[in-house]
């Protein structure tokens, strides 16, 4: 199929601030202006070669998340007129990521010891220790620190990533977590992804396993043929259930190195893999590894709804249970109400599947009384990836 790229111009709603400092680099620059007052410095390690800020005006300076030499260090930026608002030492995750997490970062530590050494698990561990979704107040504020870092990863990603392709083109990918590998569902998926992708669009999806995985793993496979992309799910067919967590994993990590990818900046990264946003409140399932960019959360309820805020170039129904028809109605929602402004169509793959549960008729008839007029046009359902991807990229 030929590549030809289509960006929806819709609304986004993001754009990088010019007042945060991410890197040591950015840093160094405004230092050199004797000046680095009101700005932010999100993660930065200030005890590694430590800068010279004696001299420096730091007045309304907020200091998130870095590490310093020692807490005399920090208490003297208190004095000077900063705000500081430390590292959380003691919790396994950063406060201040400041970037996307990639497949790497959340796979890491799996050779040593499989799903419950890698990162991600690792972090699940203490998610659930600390009290899952209800945790004290003190992991409650590293965990809102942690996913407010993630929003701001997020903003400075997406506007890299519109100010790159001129417009927006972001469509969601919602689907059954638990879809196998190597299945109808699981192929038509990945067919999906790998044509959005590939004809500019951003993939986003929920970073989980089944359908969300396939809508990332076509983005991944994006530049390779037909051939290979089958030839890629047949592999990981051979470990088809998320719950044989070591081997679904192993596979994945084996996939990537089989068929890997030239590192880039943020925007290369999404146009080859696309965006995930999962949760460690199910942080049961392992990661997707193929996605481009990887915005994991705490806080399902802020993920849910950013998954939708960033969709608005349309959204795919794959099947799915009672998480895939929850997402059905938020969207709708947001549609009814024009809550983010226009929406892209709302497609639902499988007709047979989705005449079981009626969500798509009873989706037209909540459109068609929205107060922004008859919107029940944007509902289309289908069986043929080729047709979703046409009325997606129109």
């Amino acid at each position: 199929m030929a590549s030809v790229s289509v960006p929806i111009p819709v609304r986004w709603p993001f754009d990088a601030s010019p007042d945060e400092v991410e890197s040591r680099a950015e840093l160094d620059a405004h230092l050199a202006s004797g000046t680095i007052a009101g700005l932010t410095l999100q993660g930065l390690r200030l005890d590694v070669d430590p800068p010279d800020l004696s001299t420096v005006d730091i007045t309304n300076t907020l200091f998130l998340g870095c590490r310093f030499t020692s807490r005399e260090a920090a208490a003297e930026l208190l004095v000077r007129g900063a705000h500081v608002v430390p590292a959380f030492e003691e919790v396994p995750y950063p406060t201040q990521l400041g970037h996307l997490y990639t497949a790497d970062e959340l796979a890491e530590g799996f050779s040593a010891g499989g799903f419950e050494t890698m990162y991600d698990t690792v972090v699940y561990r203490h998610f659930l220790a600390h009290g899952g979704a209800v945790p004290d107040i003190r992991e409650a504020l590293a965990q809102r620190l942690h996913d407010g870092g993630m929003d701001d990863a997020l903003v400075d990603a997406c506007a890299a990533w519109a100010h790159a392709q001129g417009a927006v083109a972001a469509v969601g990918v919602m689907g059954g977590h638990a879809e196998p590998r190597g299945s109808a569902a699981y192929r038509m998926a990945t067919t999906l992804g790998h044509r959005l992708a590939a004809a500019g669009v951003l993939v986003v999806t929920g970073g989980g396993p089944g359908v969300m995985e396939a809508a990332n793993l076509g983005a991944y496979l994006s530049q390779r043929t037909d051939a290979e992309v089958t030839a890629a799910i047949d592999a990981l067919a051979e470990a088809p259930s998320f719950t044989d967590h070591d081997r679904y994993t192993a596979a994945a990590l084996a996939l990537r190195t089989a068929y890997p990818l030239e590192k880039g900046d943020v925007v290369t990264q999404l146009a080859l893999g696309g965006l995930a946003i999962p949760t460690w409140l199910y942080g049961h399932e392992p990661a997707n590894l193929f996605a481009g960019g990887i915005a994991k959360y705490f806080s399902n309820a802020i993920r849910e709804d950013t998954i939708l805020r960033l969709a608005r170039g349309g959204i795919v129904f794959a099947p799915g249970r009672a998480g895939t028809v929850q997402e059905v109605f938020q969207a709708a929602t947001k549609v009814f109400y024009r809550v983010d402004g226009d929406s892209g169509p709302l497609v639902f793959l499988d007709s047979g599947y989705w005449s079981t549960l009626s969500a798509p008729a009873l989706l037209g008839e909540l459109l068609a009384a929205s107060p922004h007029g008859d919107l029940s046009g944007l509902v289309h359902v289908t069986d043929d990836v080729e047709e979703a991807v046409a009325l997606l990229t129109n």
